[in-house]
Formats: structure tokens, C-alpha cells, sequence
């Protein structure tokens, strides 16, 4: 996805561009100090989402997201402002997400999981059909999962575990790169470190406070699940 940065604060700029630039399908293609500067460049890239900063002089990011609901191409807008008293403002334009400075990495790979899944096509299943297997390497041997075996990878430390009913694979590939190749084979990201197969699941338990546990199929040990992705975890699990 194409992002543009709009932020009157040089040192915000290049801190949410430096952590943008470690997902490999995000590319920042402009960025701006001011709304005013931002607009050409909006016209002229027609990114897939701006992050915006509310506070600026002049324009202020609210006034700038209406304006840009009014384009045939409306990009997703993402504020971000050290100033949490914005919220009802930012979701009343239909923000996707609303992150607070200083960054928080969980908090924006959880705002760039919801992009994804609100900016992915659709996949049909005889796209699906035509896709391979999971390749993972197994002692000498590299083994051919297909997803449907998978119940749930989750990521600890430097390792990423494959599990399935019969046997925990190990994998060096970080968990996005494998939620990226899964994308359309019914996996969904309940947490920075877990991705489960939604055909697997049975329950969703509150652990108070707003944590919730999944429950797998066939899998003793539940699954934790951020209270961020608990909506969205029920929208595509429920009838």
C-alpha cells in the first residue's frame, strides 16, 4: 500500500517512516509539514492511506481528512497526534484507526494488520485452489504443508512455530511474512505473535479487563487475543 506522511513535526515524520519501512508491502511515497502541502501531493499519488497529524498550523488534520472524503479516490486516514482528547473528532471522519505519539510498535502493527484487512481484495476460492503449499524446513528435510492442516503460528523470541494436530514446525520467517503468503486461506492475526486458522476455533473466553483467550479445536493451550482485534476477530468468525 501507498502511504503518505502529513506531520508539521520533522522528528515525527521520520520516526513513523522509519517504522513503516519495516513492513515490505507499505511504501511512503510523499510526505508533508503542512495540509496545505499534503493536498498536491494526495492528488498526485492517490496514496491507499495517510497518516495525519491533527495539531498543525493552518489546515488541521480533522479539517483536511473532510476535505479529502469529498475525492473520488478517498485514501484511508490513520491520525496521529500526541493529543488523545481527538478521538470522537477523528472516528466522526471515518478515521480507520487513531494512533498517540510516541509511537507505540504493537499499537502500529496492529493499526497496519486492520489496514490490510480492510484494503485486501477479496479472494476467490479457484484463486485459492491455484496456490501451493507452505514449504518449512524439518531437521534435513523440508516438509509441504498445505494451510488447511495449520491450526494456529505463533512467534517467540526468534522463532516462529508452525503447529498443526500432529506435529510444531520451526520457521525463521517472521510471523507477517507468513501471514502475507496465508492471506486468503481463512488465517486471521489475533495478536503481535499469533496467527490462527479460523476454522479451528471453538471459543472466545474473557480473561477480564478486556483480555480475551481463544480456544482451538484440538489445542490444549489457548490462544491469548489483543482487545483490539476482538470486533473484528467476531465479525469474521460469526454469522
Amino acid at each position: 500500500m501507498d502511504v503518505i506522511i502529513i506531520d508539521d513535526e520533522p522528528y515525527s515524520r521520520v520516526e513513523l517512516k522509519h517504522l513503516l519501512e519495516e513492513y515490505k508491502d507499505i511504501k511512503v511515497v510523499g510526505e508533508a509539514s503542512s495540509a496545505e502541502t499534503g493536498i498536491p501531493l494526495i492528488l498526485k499519488n492517490e496514496p491507499q492511506v495517510v497518516f495525519l497529524d491533527i495539531e498543525m498550523p493552518g489546515m488541521n488534520g480533522v479539517e483536511l481528512a473532510e476535505t479529502l472524503t469529498k475525492l473520488k479516490n478517498k485514501p484511508e486516514i490513520v491520525f496521529a497526534t500526541a493529543y488523545p482528547d481527538y478521538a470522537a473528532k477523528a472516528f466522526r471522519v471515518d478515521a480507520i484507526d487513531y494512533l498517540l505519539k510516541p509511537y507505540d510498535e504493537e499499537q502500529l502493527q496492529e493499526t497496519i494488520a486492520r489496514l490490510q484487512k480492510h484494503l485486501k481484495p477479496e479472494v476467490t476460492i479457484e484463486k485459492q485452489s491455484m496456490k501451493g503449499k507452505l514449504a518449512v524446513q524439518d531437521e534435513d528435510k523440508i516438509v509441504y504443508l498445505q494451510p488447511k492442516e495449520i491450526q494456529y503460528i505463533y512467534r517467540e523470541e526468534r522463532d516462529t512455530y508452525i503447529c498443526t494436530s500432529t506435529k510444531k514446525y520451526i520457521s525463521k520467517s517472521p510471523i507477517k511474512e507468513l501471514e502475507a503468503k496465508l492471506a486468503g486461506y481463512n488465517f486471521f492475526r489475533v495478536h503481535k505473535s499469533y496467527l490462527v486458522q479460523l476454522s479451528y476455533v471453538n471459543e472466545l473466553i474473557p480473561w477480564g479487563n478486556g483480555v480475551y483467550q481463544l480456544k482451538l479445536s484440538g489445542v490444549k493451550e489457548p490462544i491469548p487475543v489483543s482487545r483490539n482485534y476482538v470486533k473484528e476477530l467476531r465479525e469474521s468468525v460469526e454469522l
